[in-house]
């Protein structure tokens, strides 16, 4: 009885924090593993400061985050108070603090192998920029007069005509990774009919060629694969997802048949078949959140917020978060006047799918994404017998398979499945427990196997096996403390050999260091 009691402590210790293992990692993410971050810089803390933003950097570790995107963090212009309407891009808003405070908040990000990407805004600056004074040549005009860029009274239009402007925007790209040693840029409306696909063309390679042995990522907001298809050959790293997103904003709260995702997935999958650069999946953003009458997550999608979120972060590409989303995403947030984020509302339902969610994509291969459509995952959809609202998947890539499981009806469903893979299966995701922990449960599936989900509820299954883990005890269910004695696992919970390289594993329910 002591040897049980000892082995289950162990394994609780254990146990419960195998998520934050894996997404807690020293190493730092490869592309195609990695999960990004929206962070306004001044919403995101009461002080509203890169130094207090710093402060919570290991929480976003911890939820899984490898990459944070800094919204617009030079000094705001032209009257409303826009990010997005800069007066001068080689300085920080002071009221977020210094280029040193940008510094040491990338340094920090650093040390927890993390990249953090700026907002950069080459289409205008705000009408009291001081290029305004300057450097007019810069603008462009009509009747000699700047021109408002699709009626926004606060900026003024770039002129990508200039060489001059062209090399000052280049060099305030170079800038930024001169002093503050950032990792990338997503950059805003590249869509924008100002902007010639040729300054891309020559601008990415030479920004990624700065500086040796510095990797800079470029993110366009665009759907390229779809839309702005004259920008698909100019070298961004990733693109916008856009039109699947506002598919799932048109399901909305009220979609209840499989057939409608399944189409929107489909769509997703035909417009990324051709394309070399990666997609950035999201359910909401600062446009989303708040430019879109406003709508929370709740407002926008109801109680499908949850199965969607996990459609969107498992069917293709890298996952966005915008700030605030791991709290249950129902403020409506004014990046205008930095709304602070209430962190005192919780919803670990929606956190604690996060964070498992991001914890597969670290580790399990058939959750990677790839720039070429052709070294993506496979994703196949199965035959679902007894429900029209229930959406089934797999994810392939090897000998690495999920299984994805959505019921989007207002009822339970009791549905059987066709096609799978036989054998052992881990049941990573449970709606039904997420909200109390995180938990894992081994299963042995046929081909046709029977599911029961609750209404909008959903679940994730990893092919292989894990040791398991009980959501409201966090304590790994142990058939014999013998039996437990003789496995060895890594630290992601896998079960393996008995290891002969150096590391770190689990054995006897405990930690053991093999040098």
């Amino acid at each position: 009885m002591l040897l049980l009691v000892a082995v289950c402590m162990a394994a609780n210790s254990f146990a419960a924090d195998y998520v934050d293992d894996i997404n807690r990692s020293t190493e730092k993410r490869p592309e195609g593993r990695r999960v990004i971050y929206e962070m306004n810089v001044g919403m995101f803390t009461q002080a509203g400061t890169f130094a207090a933003a710093q402060a919570q950097l290991d929480e976003l570790k911890t939820l899984g985050v490898d990459i944070v995107w800094l919204m617009p963090i030079y000094p705001r212009g032209g009257g409303i108070n826009s990010p997005y309407a800069a007066t001068n891009f080689q300085k920080t808003n002071p009221k977020y603090g210094s280029i040193a405070d940008l510094k040491a908040f990338v340094d920090r990000a650093h040390e927890l192998q993390m990249e953090v990407w700026l907002d950069w805004v080459p289409n205008h600056t705000a009408t009291d920029a001081e290029w305004v004074t300057s450097h007019p040549e810069y603008y462009a005009t009509s009747g000699g007069k700047m021109i408002h860029p699709n009626n926004y009274g606060d900026v003024w239009q770039l002129d990508y005509s200039n060489p001059d402007l062209v090399n000052a925007m280049n060099d305030c790209l170079k800038f930024w990774i001169d002093q503050a040693d950032i990792d990338g840029y997503r950059c805003d409306y590249i869509s924008s009919p100002c902007i010639p696909a040729s300054y891309w063309e020559n601008t990415i390679p030479m920004i990624k060629s700065y500086k040796a042995g510095k990797t800079i990522s470029f993110l366009g907001e665009a759907d390229i694969a779809s839309d702005a298809t004259r920008l698909k050959n100019v070298g961004f790293d990733y693109d916008y997802a856009w039109q699947f997103q506002s598919s799932l904003a048109n399901y909305g709260s009220a979609g209840n048949n499989s057939a409608r995702l399944k189409a929107f997935a489909n769509t997703l999958l035909t417009s990324s078949a051709t394309i070399g650069f990666g997609r950035m999946l999201y359910v909401t953003n600062h446009d989303q959140n708040f430019n879109e009458s406003k709508k929370t997550l709740t407002q926008k999608y109801g109680d499908n917020r949850y199965p969607l979120t996990v459609f969107a972060y498992t069917v293709y590409g890298m996952p966005l978060v915008y700030n605030g989303q791991e709290t249950g995403g129902n403020q409506a947030l004014d990046y205008f006047n930095d709304t602070k984020i209430d962190w005192h509302a919780k919803d670990d339902k929606m956190r604690n799918t996060l964070r498992t969610l991001f914890a597969l994509k670290h580790d399990v291969p058939a959750l990677s994404d790839a720039k070429n459509a052709a070294d993506n995952p496979e994703v196949t959809f199965l035959t679902v017998t007894g429900h029209t609202g229930v959406l089934a998947y797999t994810r392939k890539s090897g000998d690495s398979e999920v299984l994805v499981l959505l019921n989007m009806a207002t009822t339970p469903a009791q549905v059987t499945l066709s096609g799978l893979n036989t054998g052992d299966w881990s049941l990573w995701l449970n709606s039904e427990h997420i909200a109390e922990g995180t938990s894992r449960k081994q299963v042995s599936l046929s081909i046709d196997t029977s599911f029961s989900l609750e209404a909008k509820g959903y679940r994730v299954y990893v092919r292989g096996t894990y040791p398991e883990q009980d959501a409201v005890t966090g304590i790994r269910r142990v058939v014999s403390a013998a039996a437990e004695n003789d496995r060895w696992y890594d630290l992601s919970g896998r079960n393996i050999q008995t290891p002969t390289q150096p590391g770190i594993y689990i054995h006897n329910g405990k930690k053991r260091v093999i040098n």
